[in-house]
């Protein structure tokens, strides 16, 4: 019996319907890592922009409640008053009375001696450049720093301080000299 081509195309029709169905499970796609998105950056850019415009606008009210905390404190001109015992004619028991200014950016000290108005001296401090100094308060401690025994004035400034030394020869405050200066930085 010759095959012709004919049964030969019915042969294979029949093998490949008996042939058993394969089902393929498809497998899990993994993605590349994602680039930053345009939403991602402008979030970003929005944040930054809303950061620099909270700064701008606070920055302004923050320095007014400072300026009117400072209002409260030293009044207008900046001004602030302390007693202490420095050994100037304090014999009726009464400490001397400092008062020290920002008097339109000169610090001023008055000092009354045991409290007595009638023997009120002056100490003319420096004069404080840059704009609103005006308005810096000026503030005084007691505090012996040459080791004498006698407690000298520190006038603090904004973050500087200066130093008057209680000069028992005169009975008065002086500015520290360049030499005196030096040594107590040494001993230190």
């Amino acid at each position: 019996m010759a095959i012709t081509s004919r049964d030969l195309r019915s042969t294979e029709a029949a093998r490949r319907v008996q042939r058993p169905t394969i089902i393929t499970i498809p497998h899990r796609q993994v993605r590349a890592p994602a680039l930053p998105s345009a939403n991602l950056f402008a979030y970003v850019l929005t944040l930054a922009l809303a950061l620099l415009l909270a700064n701008v606008l606070f920055t302004p009210i923050l320095n007014w409640g400072r300026i009117k905390l400072d209002d409260m404190r030293y009044g207008r001109p900046r001004t602030m008053q302390v007693s202490a015992f420095v050994g100037h004619a304090e014999t009726n028991g009464q400490p001397s009375h400092f008062v020290a200014m920002n008097l339109d950016r000169r610090v001023v000290i008055m000092e009354m001696p045991g409290g007595d108005a009638a023997q009120a001296r002056t100490i003319v401090g420096p004069y404080l450049f840059g704009a609103g100094e005006d308005l810096t308060p000026v503030q005084l401690r007691f505090e012996d720093v040459n080791a004498d025994n006698l407690p000298d004035m520190l006038v603090s400034v904004k973050q500087e301080e200066m130093v008057y030394i209680n000069d028992a020869a005169s009975g008065e405050f002086r500015m520290i000299t360049a030499d005196e200066l030096g040594k107590l930085q040494v001993g230190q």
